[in-house]
């Protein structure tokens, strides 16, 4: 493990992820919770997992989707994920185009679903910052495939490890954690 990845964690776990008795937005019991956000939204985490997600990228992702241009995913957890790896991009011949997709269309203006730097036809990156059914991955990619960008791969921070990468992969999309539940506590 890289010294960026090794201080991500920490902060992950000093800031983000509890273990206890908690009921998760789906309605089920669990002893592990992931409020990536806080950790998204320091300062420091957010570089390091810009730094962590660019290399993922770069090292996993595009050498097997060598077209990718952009990422993205369900707004809030996506947001700051996407564009710290966006801002790491930004030295490579193509950078990628970061958006964010909303949980609806507006009800004004031009009525978008997908806002920020998508256009149709991009091979896409979704973003998500933890998974665990897979529920709102599957939403963004829904979305994004509707406005006719193909998803080709998702990088999450977290796979708890519940069956969210496996429902993604189902639909032929490969799965690249940052983090699993089980290199959390210190397993493969």
């Amino acid at each position: 493990m890289t010294d960026a990845k090794k201080e991500l964690l920490n902060i992950l776990l000093t800031k983000s992820i509890k273990t206890g008795h908690f009921i998760l937005a789906s309605g089920k019991e669990s002893d592990l919770y992931c409020d990536c956000r806080i950790t998204a939204l320091d300062a420091r985490g957010a570089n390091l997992i810009g730094q962590v997600g660019w290399g993922l990228v770069q090292e996993e992702i595009m050498p097997k989707f060598p077209g990718v241009t952009s990422i993205g995913g369900m707004t809030m957890g996506a947001d700051p994920i996407s564009l710290a790896i966006g801002m790491y991009s930004v030295e490579a011949d193509e950078p990628l185009k970061v958006f964010t997709v909303r949980k609806e269309a507006k009800d004004h203006g031009r009525g978008k679903r997908i806002e920020g730097n998508f256009e149709a036809g991009q091979e896409v990156i979704v973003v998500d910052d933890v998974i665990t059914t897979g529920g709102s991955t599957l939403k963004a990619i829904d979305a994004i495939e509707a406005e006719g960008g193909k998803v080709v791969a998702a990088l999450v921070l977290v796979d708890r490890q519940e069956g969210g990468r496996e429902a993604i992969e189902s639909r032929g999309i490969p799965v690249f954690p940052m983090f699993t539940r089980a290199t959390i506590f210190g397993g493969k």
